[in-house]
This record gives structure tokens, sequence and C-alpha cells, in this order.
């Protein structure tokens, strides 16, 4: 962890979550026919520090950014170097397990929809969150993989969950981006990070058991302790997933790099700790999941 980091800093917001792809042009025409983003910058760079502050040999990088809603994803593809699939065999509690929530105004013709698109399914079908779980009852949400095989998630919100601005009049099937969900090792000292250190605030959370979080996760038996957080300007959140049963499950690989498909990374906006500069910084959460820290004068 940084130094600077020993001192509390406050998150702001959470600018956009960073993917490496093997091809752009392929996984943005997914993005935006299956799941209806549009691309809105697309852009190649080759820049030496660039590179120094991502720690990989100077590439040419193919950066497009794409929006729904109010939220922003970055396709990178690195078009020199060997990249990394993910592993085959990667599963919801895996500790490089990380998603992005879709939140859709219809679970039924969401699913529907993406049917057409032959996806990977993680989930066997939607499902829904029963009502003895009293935090998250009746919320709808369904698994799936993009076709590098990034983890992706379609979410329904009742009522009475989810933010505000999920429950506007809209004619949209697809609304925007509600969170990115990361498998962490420990919730206490994940909190210690995002909340005492970066300043994001606790916003909610549940215990999820049962065959219903099976069926959702693809996986037997599971117990899984979730808390959602956000910046102060509210907006794209963070949610994270602590797997009781089963167990967390294998790390980070130490030597994941940016290029490397596994790899996601989010980029936060942070308050002006340098007083009168604007500045980046890379670093990894205590599981080791990767953030993008931009310190913007106010």
């Amino acid at each position: 962890m940084n130094t600077w980091l020993q001192t509390p800093i406050q998150a702001q917001q959470i600018q956009a979550v960073g993917i490496t792809v093997t091809d752009v042009d392929r996984i943005s025409e997914f993005y935006t026919t299956a799941l209806g983003f549009e691309i809105i910058s697309d852009l190649t760079v080759e820049d030496k520090n660039f590179a120094e502050l991502q720690e990989y040999p100077l590439s040419k990088i193919r950066i497009a950014t794409l929006k729904l809603g109010d939220e922003q994803i970055r396709l990178m593809q690195y078009l020199d170097i060997k990249v990394k699939p993910i592993p085959a065999d990667s599963q919801s509690n895996d500790l490089w397990f990380q998603h992005l929530a879709i939140v859709v105004s219809d679970m039924d013709r969401a699913y529907s929809h993406l049917q057409s698109f032959g996806i990977e399914f993680i989930s066997t079908e939607p499902q829904t969150i029963p009502p003895e779980n009293k935090e998250a009852a009746y919320i709808q949400a369904f698994k799936f993989r993009d076709p590098d095989r990034h983890p992706l998630e379609l979410i329904w919100f009742p009522p009475d969950k989810g933010q505000e601005k999920w429950h506007q009049k809209s004619d949209r099937l697809f609304l925007g981006i509600d969170h990115t969900a990361i498998a962490i090792n420990n919730t206490e000292e994940s909190l210690q990070f995002y909340r005492d250190c970066l300043g994001m605030r606790v916003d909610g959370g549940s215990f999820n058991w049962g065959e219903t979080q099976a069926k959702l996760d693809g996986l037997p038996d599971v117990k899984v302790g979730i808390t959602a957080l956000r910046p102060t300007q509210g907006g794209l959140g963070i949610e994270l997933l602590n797997y009781i049963e089963p167990a967390n499950g294998r790390p980070i690989p130490s030597d994941l790099k940016p290029y490397d498909i596994a790899y996601v990374q989010v980029e936060l906006i942070i308050d002006d700790i340098n007083k009168g500069s604007d500045r980046s910084y890379r670093i990894k959460d205590p599981t080791g999941h990767s953030l993008w820290l931009f310190s913007k004068q106010n």
C-alpha cells in the first residue's frame, strides 16, 4: 500500500471500470448490441509514462470507452503483447472474480434478449432472492460471461431496493451499472481499506445463502457475506463478496499483468491530496484487486 494511504483520503466518484480484452471490435459489438452500451471514444495510445504507470512493456493500446446510462467502462486491447486468457475453470469465489452489475427494467425481457447471443451462463437462470433474506428480498439477478469470459450480472431491484434512479420511468431495457462486485479474502480487512483509507461509505449489505444463491453463483452450498460501498458523490459502487462456503477460492495470481484478460481496474477520483496538482496512482486492495486513483484539484 502506498505510504500516503496512511492518511485517510476521500473517494469522490468511480470514473470508469477498465477491462482488458482480446479484441475491441468484437467485445464492443457485444456490449453495444447485447447490452445497450454506446461507444463514446475509441483511440490508440503509445505512451512511455502511461506504460510505466501500468507496469507493462511499452505497447500500443487501443482503448474504447463505452457508456450505459451514467456509467462508463473502458475496453483495453494491448495490440503487440501476448495476453493470457481467463482460466477456463474460473469460479465465482476465485479471488480474481469481478463482475459488473447491469441494471435492467425487466428481467424476463433482458434474459430473453441475451439468449439470442449464445452467452455462457454462470447462473442456471434468473434468480429471485427469497423473502426471508430481508436485506435483499425480491432482488432478481442473473450471472453470465461476455465473449472474453469476463463475468457480468443482470440485476433488477424491487421498489424498496436499490438507488432511486433505477426506479425512474424509462423505456430502456438496460439502464446502467449499479456496482462492480469483487471477491475478497476478509470483509473487515477490506473495509479498513475502502471505508477507512479511501473514505467510501457503507451503503447496505446482506448475507446470502441456500439454493437460490447456489444457482445464481454456479457453486454448491453457498454462504456469502455482501457489503455495498459507494463514494461520497454516489453513483457506481463497489460490492465486497466474502464467500464463507465454499471458502474463498484461489488467490489473484502474483504475475497477473494489466494486459492479461482477467485484469480489471477501477478508476477512482479522489480529493486533491497533493494540493494544487493533478496526479494518478496505481494501487491494489488487500485482496489484490487493482485501482487507479486520480487526484484532481477541487
